[in-house]
């Protein structure tokens, strides 16, 4: 979708619609996406809800970062995982502090042109009348009934009665509603997001979870603040490509294109197997280094800067021959997300907001409709970890907005939805972009892979089957994996005044200009 003066491109249709109502109006772009944002909370609730975390990228003539994760509950120690070796993902042990209620308060007061409560009103429209649930959502909502309606311990039980009504998930077409959501989102606008915070919202999640049994108190959710952050690059040939600095996984993304950069990509054609192989081991490298250092920002025992030094970028190059690396090791250096992109004339934001797994902890403040989510689950139990659990701490953060820029000028916001996907994804884009010249739309739209561990990858059904034969000899183990393993991405590119807008088929999603 190309035009000139707005853009704006989600997962749903109707999301996308509330962002353009927002430009009609003679919002810009940080009141589009936000208007988008609190639409997907209830228009696509398997990825993400109001006690979602949330982070974004905003150019206004520079790149801004926002982080706005929140931090383990302050009474919550490893003394409660006795016995475990995972963060349970449907308890209260795996709900941290909700933020993306922080991250609309932050960007709205520092960008925001329209009144506040008026971003709410296309999501409020939506909980109370209804909408008919798409197709994509309505899958993931019936894929969900497995995980959550055998849930049998009282916490679960709102929730339960909010999104599973009829003890099952609604049907694609179907019109479904929440008035409790609609509630909830009015009393966050009228307040300014501060009552989910330190008022009659926050009283209510943390009177709910010491009733049954969580952590999370009024105390931890008045000290939490979304934070603005230095988002950290790298050059790939002539553009440079921006992520948020960890706790996100983004810097996975910037380590694999930095191995890659010693690899002429442009001579092997897109969908041959070395360009696949390559691809695959840079990123295997990267995980490696992101599972292994990647934490709260305040507890990295490695710093970002020398995991994107280009000397050790070589030296895990080095690493990569014409065989598959069978379990790739970290190196030391010395020294269902819903995703969303909006541009006007002067802003372009890149913003992402997840309930980390499908719905979250599948736990949900009776009378509220805030699903929370499950990002506890990003922790490891490993003694001695960087990224061991603790009060008060950060996560390691899957989700991850992304940009590009030319010469200090935007080209645009991307993202790719979708787990361990997202670094992937953005690698997978930028790759399409830069090394083979697709338009925006195309570079969303081309067959893709997945790195899982190992020597394990997953591969598009779209895929040439020579490249299949041809990896497998390589000694990747192969798997054809399903169309929502490979993520949901949206993007916009400006080019002068032209502005190009897409969204890909794997979700349900629409791109809009005007």
């Amino acid at each position: 979708m190309m035009g000139t003066r707005g853009a704006v491109a989600t997962s749903q249709p109707l999301a996308t619609m509330a962002g353009m109502e927002m430009l009609w109006s003679g919002g810009n772009a940080v009141d589009a996406a936000l208007a988008m944002a609190i639409a997907l909370t209830v228009v696509e609730p398997t990825a993400n809800g109001i006690g979602s975390d949330a982070f974004a990228l905003v150019w206004d003539g520079q790149l801004h970062g926002l982080n706005a994760s929140g931090k383990s509950p302050q009474h919550l120690t490893l003394d409660e995982f006795t016995g475990l070796d995972t963060v349970p993902t449907t308890d209260w042990r795996a709900v941290t502090v909700p933020g993306a209620v922080s991250a609309w308060q932050a960007l709205w007061q520092r960008w925001g042109s329209l009144p506040f409560e008026q971003l709410f009103e296309p999501a409020i429209r939506y909980a109370q009348e209804g909408f008919p649930v798409s197709p994509i959502t309505s899958l993931a909502w019936q894929q969900a009934e497995k995980i959550y309606l055998p849930l049998q311990d009282p916490e679960f039980e709102p929730f339960q009665q909010v999104f599973f009504p009829d003890h099952r998930a609604p049907v694609a077409g179907e019109i479904w509603r929440s008035p409790v959501h609609a509630a909830t989102l009015r009393e966050i606008a009228a307040t300014g997001g501060e009552s989910f915070y330190r008022g009659k919202l926050a009283q209510r999640l943390a009177d709910f979870a010491a009733n049954t049994g969580g952590y999370l108190s009024s105390i931890d959710l008045a000290l939490h603040q979304a934070d603005w952050v230095t988002p950290i690059s790298t050059n790939y040939r002539g553009i440079t490509v921006w992520e948020l600095p960890p706790n996100t996984q983004g810097i996975a993304t910037l380590i694999a294109l930095n191995i890659l950069s010693g690899f002429d990509l442009s001579q092997q054609e897109r969908e041959s197997a070395q360009s696949y192989h390559w691809q695959i081991e840079a990123m295997k490298l990267a995980c490696a280094d992101l599972h292994k250092y990647i934490t709260d920002e305040r507890f990295l025992q490695v710093p970002a800067t020398s995991l994107l030094s280009l000397d050790y970028a070589a030296s895990r190059r080095s690493l990569i021959g014409e065989q598959a690396i069978a379990s790739a090791t970290p190196g030391l250096p010395k020294g269902g997300t819903v995703y969303l992109a909006a541009a006007d004339g002067e802003l372009m934001v890149s913003f992402i907001q997840s309930n980390y797994m499908g719905f979250g902890s599948g736990i949900l403040p009776p009378g509220t409709g805030i699903a929370l989510q499950n990002r506890g689950s990003g922790f490891t139990l490993e003694p001695g970890h960087a990224n061991q659990l603790a009060p008060g701490k950060r996560p390691l953060h899957t989700i991850i907005p992304g940009f590009l820029t030319k010469d200090d000028q935007p080209i645009g916001p991307f993202g790719v939805m979708g787990g361990l996907m997202q670094p992937q994804g953005h690698l997978q884009v930028v790759v399409n972009l830069v090394d083979y010249g697709m338009n925006p739309q195309a570079a969303l739209d081309a067959p893709r892979w997945q790195f899982l561990s190992g020597s394990e990858v997953l591969l598009e059904s779209t895929v040439d089957p020579e490249v299949w034969q041809s990896l497998q000899q390589r000694g990747h183990d192969l798997w054809e994996g399903p169309e929502v393993a490979f993520g949901k991405g949206q993007i916009i590119v400006r080019d002068n005044q032209l502005l190009t807008a897409a969204s890909e088929p794997r979700a349900d999603g629409m791109a809009m200009v005007f």
